[in-house]
């Protein structure tokens, strides 16, 4: 019992030193940060995006949500089922949980002792799980903040009060339609994964988009609803990496200003070839300490 509480604190203890260090590193990234602090390009600037945002919800709302319900209801059934079986990918629970333990059990490594490869991939692995459950999160919270609010009635109310019936601070769940929580998660993180693998990031963008349209056709929620929460995630999750890429976290800002991730698809190969071999034991996983000869055995061997 007593060797298993020290191996707990033992283990805590190393976390701690290792989030110190983490802290460390951040704070550091202040006056770097300072002298890449560019001017946003238009398009990009907070202005430019809540044009785009009341623009697109406000065509969705005249256009798209009051023939949405009818057209829905027009629809076989097994069109809904078949959304129905997907359409709960976009909870934020088993993004966060698995994110959550992967930075617990990387801050438990005492990542010093391993090989250059081995410790590479961990810090990149660290810092992406850490970017993702940080978007997912603050993202998350917002459009928690902007449903109670508002309190947008949802479509399965749409007989008795129409697509555009709002209760400020209802504090009832049938009225939290907008923005979609869904939505808005989903689009944080395929945004980040978007920056993280961009060689496959129209895959990414295809996918996030039929996740967040199975919100609408499942009867969650109304098409305004969907884009306000795509919107939401993609904007927060830009700036945020922005940020990082100005600090050189995780990413950094090209000659042209684009954003790309420390991690190439080299060093990405390089290292998950590294960690293929340790798994098999075909190499072992800590680093190799050069000895230095002390100055009397210099002297001795006359060398």
């Amino acid at each position: 019992m007593k060797s298993n509480s020290e191996l707990v604190w033992r283990i805590l203890a190393r976390m701690r030193g290792n989030a110190r260090r983490i802290a460390i590193l951040f704070s550091g990234r202040k006056e770097r940060a300072r002298h890449s602090m560019d001017p946003l390009p238009p398009g990009q600037r907070p202005q430019d995006i809540l044009a785009v945002l009341l623009l697109t919800v406000g065509i969705a709302v005249v256009a798209f949500d009051f023939p949405t319900y009818p057209w829905l209801r027009s629809l076989p059934g097994e069109y809904r089922s078949a959304f129905r079986m997907f359409t709960d990918l976009g909870k934020s629970d088993w993004i966060l949980g698995t994110t959550g333990v992967a930075c617990l059990a990387l801050l438990a490594l005492d990542a010093g002792r391993y090989a250059f490869r081995l410790r590479m991939a961990i810090g990149a692995l660290f810092t992406y799980c850490a970017f993702i459950f940080y978007v997912v999160t603050a993202t998350g919270l917002l459009a928690i903040a902007f449903k109670w609010t508002l309190g947008r009635a949802r479509p399965k109310l749409y007989e008795q009060v129409g697509p555009v019936h709002f209760e400020f601070l209802a504090f009832d769940g049938t009225y939290t339609s907008f923005p979609s929580g869904h939505s808005t998660t989903v689009a944080a993180l395929a945004t980040a994964l978007a920056f993280i693998f961009p060689a496959y990031r129209w895959l990414i963008v295809v996918a996030a988009f039929w996740l967040a349209f199975s919100r609408v056709m499942v009867g969650a929620h109304y098409p305004s609803d969907v884009i306000a929460g795509t919107l939401l995630g993609m904007t927060f999750t830009f700036f945020t990496v922005r940020a990082m890429a100005r600090r050189r976290l995780g990413f950094h800002l090209s000659s042209s200003g684009k954003i790309m991730p420390n991690m190439n698809a080299l060093s990405a190969r390089a290292c998950l070839r590294a960690v293929w071999q340790v798994v098999r034991g075909l190499r072992g996983a800590d680093r190799v300490l050069l000895e230095v000869p002390r100055a009397d055995e210099t002297e001795r061997t006359g060398s």
